[in-house]
């Protein structure tokens, strides 16, 4: 405490209670009575006297009996102050208190300690001390303005005088009021944080002498946690080849330098919960130029309570510099190792009761096993398939191969399979082996299996369905064409023209259905040319909105600068009301649907994979609704005609085959996606049309096209070749009603014969394409060979891209679609004879 014979009383000074205003008011007080008493006079006043005098005496007792109890003390220290005095003296930490002129009010003995002075007296200010030292006096200034603020700070500063050891201390100020803004007085701290910062710089020193140890042992060391590497050692980045500069934390992974399946030895580690694991592997590690590394490994990883895996501690020995020479045994054992972990078999060896004792890398991820779990291997297939496994490994064990491998789905998601093969072991050694399980993934190959046999059946289906719509074909042109037959002889007013009006109709009908199924059997008709999906999808989003009606709303997104695509427009527009109306009966309580358009580029095509599409150009065009979507045992078959989950009578089961047969047929892709209860997305991918240099138009009879001339009768031979006798018969009839002269023929031998008999006379041929000993094709280069510029119409209810790839080339031959009218017949006729005239 202060020295008694202190010059500077401003230390120790005991704390004087009271206030001189308070005394200076009562003093006013006082001369202001007496001031007015001698101006009432002395009469008057006598009684006020006496009064004041009163009141005087009354306090005066009062303040005797109060000191008298003790609540009243003149000159007596208060006891807690001299409590908190000494609390202030004992601290360990130096402490300060200075006025705003920079006294020192009170200096604590650690703070004399701290800062060189021999007694309180001699104490200077904290803003006094370190005014040769730069940092320390900004450090200073900044605590000092943060008390003139109201702040409490605290800074940190290094002192290295002349001659003087290094020093740490921690500074801080605050107001002797918190939080009051220019109070009279601050409290300065000053704690020395040498020791504790040299044990700092000691501890860092030797673990910078561990980490060289470590960097430069003659072993590798990595540690790793959820699969990302967090160290790695010099030693081990020099033996992958990597440069030390270049790693950081997280900046290689286990895979990295873990080929193949032999990472999930290292992250798949049974979990021990409380304990530790630890396992011993002989690996190959994959060095930064991608040659290999044998190693043996030495993987530790601790767990916490709930067993999840904390970084691992792994040490890594190279064996490649052992002398393998020296032992044969040993180097047998890393060739062993190597090739049991790289193998691209699933290899493991289980013990009597069917329990897994020792499995290689691959084996590891096929089925998740993890290191010392000694999962038994049924228990890793699916439980329906659990018998015939068990049997297999039961009879292993025993010393009994099976006689065939075993075909068996893993019971977990994706649908995979596995093949297993066993094979009995006579000597299990010491961890008791008694059977090897080989297992080979063959879910990609059950995959390609499955896409083929369904590639098959759809092929199949479109071959009977092709060939039951060209039968159909020829039926529906012998009703048609003499319904036309009778209807040009007939009146309006006669009784029968309504039925054959009926008649016609329900053929014309019938027909429709025959190209959806020449549609789904990609023997349709198609008139392909450029379009451009944006202006097309613009087009049809009335007609959609009307179909869907308004409980489902209609989303378009149409992505700008769409690429071209060759098309038939009016295939194309089915194929979108197709999918608007299956989606539509898809979301009874309504719903919305979402058509997208959108280009595929060649480098995006690999994310549509499962599906087949080429790495090409492609543009998108994707309907989704949120309808009840398809169960996954007729996602299959939807495809397929005539299959349809509707009522009777309210769906014929084309829908969607039509949609599979155009967009074949166009060259595209079609992909369907579906969870019941979350609707489904069909995908169409479009070829992008590039345009050639020169593209020559194909050409062809176009039977729609207006007549310039009401007058349809005309002159001329022509030969009509047809094998269905009720086609061939209303032909003939309908061209000879016209003027034309008729020649028949049955087979494309008989036209042959019917040429040379009339030679010179026939301008044109009308053929059939499908007929038995002579089709057309073949008829029209025997034609050509004798009679180069005879015209030919080739009728036939498949398309003309299906037969004209078996024509010459550039070979000249106008086409008429089946069923055919009367009129369309007659026109196809007068525009070819019209053209060689």
């Amino acid at each position: 405490m202060a020295d008694s014979g202190s010059d500077d009383r401003t230390l120790d000074r005991p704390e004087i209670g009271g206030s001189i205003r308070l005394v200076l008011l009562v003093a006013l007080a006082l001369v202001g009575a007496v001031v007015s008493l001698l101006l009432l006079g002395r009469e008057r006043a006598d009684p006020w006297i006496i009064g004041l005098l009163t009141v005087l005496a009354v306090v005066g007792v009062f303040a005797l009996f109060a000191y008298a109890t003790g609540l009243l003390r003149f000159g007596v220290p208060d006891m807690r102050d001299e409590l908190a005095r000494r609390v202030a003296d004992s601290a360990p930490d130096g402490l300060c208190v200075v006025d705003t002129l920079g006294r020192v009010l009170y200096a604590n003995p650690r703070y004399c300690e701290i800062t060189g002075a021999d007694a309180p007296a001699e104490a200077r200010p904290v803003e006094r001390l370190f005014t040769s030292d730069p940092d320390a006096s900004e450090a200073v200034y900044r605590l000092a303005q943060g008390v003139r603020e109201g702040k409490a700070l605290t800074e940190e500063v290094r002192i290295a005088g002349p001659g003087q050891p290094v020093r740490w201390l921690k500074l801080g100020a605050r107001p002797a009021a918190p939080g009051a803004k220019g109070a009279k007085s601050a409290v300065w701290t000053v704690s020395d944080l040498t020791r504790e910062r040299e044990r700092q710089e000691t501890a860092f020193l030797e673990l910078q002498h561990a980490i060289d140890y470590l960097d430069h042992a003659p072993a590798g060391f990595f540690s790793a946690a959820g699969g990302a590497i967090h160290y790695i050692n010099a030693t081990l980045v020099d033996w992958l080849g990597y440069d030390l500069a270049e790693f950081g934390p997280g900046g290689l992974t286990v895979a990295d330098i873990v080929p193949g399946p032999a990472a999930a030895l290292l992250t798949g580690m049974a979990p021990l919960p409380g304990g530790v694991r630890t396992e011993v592997l002989d690996l190959d590690l994959k060095r930064k130029n991608g040659q290999t590394l044998p190693v043996r490994l030495w993987h530790r990883v601790a767990y916490a309570a709930d067993g999840t895996p904390g970084a691992s501690r792994t040490l890594v020995v190279n064996r490649s510099r052992e002398d393998n020479a020296a032992d044969p045994a040993r180097a047998a054992e890393v060739r062993f190792a190597r090739f049991f972990h790289n193998s691209p078999i699933a290899i493991a060896a289980v013990d009597g009761e069917g329990r897994i004792v020792r499995a290689n890398a691959m084996f590891a991820r096929l089925f998740g096993t993890r290191e010392g779990e000694q999962r038994r291997l049924i228990e890793m297939v699916a439980e329906a398939a659990r018998g015939p496994l068990e049997t297999a490994v039961a009879a292993a064990v025993k010393g009994q191969a099976p006689s065939s491998p075993i075909d068996i789905g893993l019971d977990r998601e994706g649908g995979r399979s596995v093949r297993f093969y066993l094979a009995p072991v006579e000597d299990g050694g010491a961890e008791r082996e008694a059977a090897i399980v080989y297992a080979i993934d063959t879910t990609e190959q059950r995959t390609l299996e499955a896409q083929f046999a369904q590639s098959q059946k759809m092929q199949a289906v479109g071959q009977l369905a092709g060939g039951v719509a060209h039968d159909f074909n020829n039926v529906l042109t012998a009703i048609i064409g003499y319904s036309d037959l009778l209807l040009a002889n007939s009146r309006p007013t006669d009784p029968s023209f309504q039925d054959v009006m009926q008649i016609k109709q329900n053929a014309n009908r019938a027909a429709g259905l025959v190209r959806q199924l020449l549609a789904f059997s990609r023997r349709q008709t198609l008139r392909p040319q450029v379009l451009n999906l944006g202006d097309v999808m613009s087009d049809l989003t009335m007609l959609l909105r009307r179909l869907l009606g308004e409980t489902i709303k209609l989303e378009v997104k149409e992505e700008r600068d769409l690429w071209p695509v060759k098309a038939d427009l009016n295939q194309f527009e089915q194929v979108i009301v197709n999918l608007a109306v299956n989606a539509r009966d898809a979301m009874v309580e309504g719903g919305t649907l979402t058509i997208r358009t959108a280009n595929v580029s060649a480098a995006q095509a690999a994310q549509y994979a499962e599906a087949g599409l080429p790495a090409a150009d492609h543009v998108l065009v994707e309907v989704a609704d949120t309808g009840a979507g398809i169960p996954p045992a007729i996602l299959d078959k939807i495809f397929e005609p005539f299959f349809t989950t509707k009522e009777v009578g309210k769906g014929t089961g084309l829908g969607l085959s039509t949609v599979y047969g155009i967009v074949k047929q166009t060259g595209g892709t079609l992909q369907v996606e579906s969870e019941p209860g979350e609707g489904s997305i069909f995908r169409v991918f479009l070829p992008r049309h590039v345009p050639e240099v020169a593209a020559v138009a194909p050409k062809a009879v176009e039977a729609e096209a207006p007549a310039k001339t009401a007058d349809f009768t005309g002159r001329g031979t022509l030969l009509l070749v047809e094998d269905e006798e009720a086609v061939r018969a209303f032909a003939a009839r309908a061209l000879a009603s016209r003027g034309y002269q008729v020649l028949e023929a049955g087979s494309g031998v008989e036209a042959l014969e019917a040429m040379e008999k009339h030679a010179g006379e026939v301008d044109l041929v009308l053929s059939d394409v499908v007929m038995p000993e002579m089709d057309g094709p073949t008829l029209l280069k025997e034609l050509r060979g004798t009679h180069p510029d005879i015209k030919v119409i080739f009728m036939s209810g498949y398309a003309e891209e299906a037969f004209a790839k078996n024509l010459p080339e550039g070979a000249d031959f106008g086409f008429l679609p089946k069923p055919f009218t009367l009129k369309q017949l007659i026109e196809a006729v007068k525009t070819s004879m019209g053209r060689s005239e």
